[in-house]
């Protein structure tokens, strides 16, 4: 006997991961206010596109994220809403009230969060030293302007040939 149904089987819907690349400090810090909470890597300048991927990852972690601010120096254009999740989240900026390396994420359950802003055009390397800095939790506190300085500086230094103190020339390989 054979049994037909209207009925469709499950499909099964692959896993999407985070598309904001971040590295945030332990839930728990030590007390009293960090400087940064740590740091967040957008892939482009674009405020529209990246902004709803970094406030979705954060949701869940933080509460709903309702406000933004960003210094205007490194974005050509800021929104003044974002959609996330079918909500509204106001996004806003200040000149000289907020390091142009940082952005403040506003959530309504638990307080202000600072993140150190990667350029998008970092190398990975660069990147990674920065994103572990900002998120370290035994590190000493430093601004967002300050570690991007250190990272500038120790990258100059590096290109820099270590016997003749000129830059370094690239080496042909065979």
């Amino acid at each position: 006997m054979y049994a037909t149904t209207d009925q469709r089987l499950p499909r099964a819907v692959p896993f999407r991961a985070p598309t904001a690349r971040l590295a945030l400090k332990p839930v728990n810090p030590p007390p009293g206010r960090a400087e940064l909470d740590g740091a967040w890597w957008p892939r482009s300048r674009d405020l529209t596109d990246e902004l709803p991927a970094l406030a979705d990852v954060l949701d869940p972690l933080w509460g709903r994220i309702t406000r933004i601010a960003v210094n205007p120096r490194y974005w050509p254009v800021i929104p003044h809403r974002i959609y996330v999740n079918g909500q509204v989240v106001r996004v806003g900026w200040f000149t000289t009230e907020l390091d142009p390396h940082k952005i403040l994420l506003l959530s309504g359950t638990s307080g202000p969060w600072d993140l150190l802003v990667v350029p998008p055009e970092a190398t990975d390397a660069s990147a990674a030293r920065l994103m572990a800095a900002a998120s370290a939790s035994t590190a000493p506190q430093s601004t967002a302007t300050a570690l991007m300085a250190t990272e500038q500086a120790d990258h100059a230094s590096s290109s820099y040939d270590s016997g003749s103190g000129r830059p370094g020339r690239p080496t042909a390989e065979m």
